[in-house]
């Protein structure tokens, strides 16, 4: 008899050429895909350093009334940079800013 919560490991037949890394980039810029996309129709946007030390943390809020949803993201540093490098989200979030 089976434990409760013990499930077996799916392991295929023949060996795939699969590439963690590969997918985690792929699945990164989805990410930052789709936040570009709400950052441009959100009603509220909020961005703040969280962390400082080991590293900086930021944390952008993003809400949409209408809908009733709000997406909390924390990013680093350099993803935040590589984001405001697009000049919509530049100007959007200088207007919040203000």
């Amino acid at each position: 008899m089976q434990q409760p919560g013990a499930f077996k490991i799916h392991r295929p037949k023949t060996p795939t050429k699969f590439d963690p890394l590969d997918f985690a980039d792929t699945r990164c810029q989805k990410l930052v895909d789709s936040l570009c996309i709400e950052i441009m129709e959100g009603k509220n946007l909020r961005i703040r350093r969280v962390f400082e030390q080991p590293r900086a943390i930021y944390r952008i809020e993003i809400d949409k009334p209408e809908m009733n949803y709000q997406r909390t993201t924390l990013l680093d540093e350099e993803t935040l940079e590589e984001l405001l490098e697009i000049e919509p989200i530049r100007s959007r979030v200088a207007a919040a800013l203000r």
